[in-house]
């Protein structure tokens, strides 16, 4: 008996492994989007192959705990997929490296005079927000970087939506105050 879009998520919890080869067929380029999405910033795709192996194994590995029907399944590994990819790019980021090199050479409209500055400019605002407590620069990175959702952070770091909210809130104004400082020819520490 093989796995179809009526028995998978029962052979699933029972370790068939045709179950497995069911999801793979099935979810793979929902996993492989999401995945893609957030971690094609560090521009390796060996971390991302990877990453989706490790959400197929957490899957496997978590298969009795999920409930629900088809719908609450693809939900459930999105879910798996975006917070395990979130979870490789925090680990394999470097403190300096957020903005690729592929986005500054996106804006070439301007001069090189205004791409210098540009380029600053960003190099500025990254050392700004590598001062920031490890907390708020991982909400900073997520939000402004990786465009997620505030619901999303609250959930992923396991604080309140308001808590976020008032984190970026008093890091935007630790941040003003830093760039303030710096353009008058202080620190920024």
């Amino acid at each position: 008996m093989g796995s179809n879009e009526n028995n998978f998520i029962r052979r699933l919890k029972q370790k068939k492994e045709d179950a497995l080869e069911f999801i793979i067929d099935t979810y793979l380029p929902l996993i492989k989007g999401t995945t893609y999405k957030i971690l094609s910033p560090l521009q390796n795709n060996g971390i991302i192959e990877e990453c989706i192996n490790d959400v197929f194994l957490t899957i496997w590995n978590n298969a009795k705990k999920f409930n629900g029907d088809a719908t609450d399944f693809k939900k459930w590994i999105y879910a798996i997929a975006k917070f395990k990819a979130i979870d490789y790019y925090r680990k394999n980021r470097t403190k300096v490296d957020l903005i690729t090199h592929n986005d500054l050479n996106s804006i070439s409209e301007g001069s090189a005079e205004d791409e210098l500055i540009l380029r600053e400019d960003q190099k500025e605002l990254i050392q700004l927000i590598n001062l920031l407590e490890p907390v708020d620069r991982d909400i900073f990175i997520m939000k402004f970087f990786l465009g997620l959702k505030t619901g999303d952070i609250a959930s992923k770091l396991g604080l309140t939506r308001a808590s976020i909210d008032n984190r970026i809130y008093r890091g935007k104004k630790k941040l003003y105050t830093k760039a303030m400082n710096l353009k008058m020819g202080g620190h920024a520490l």
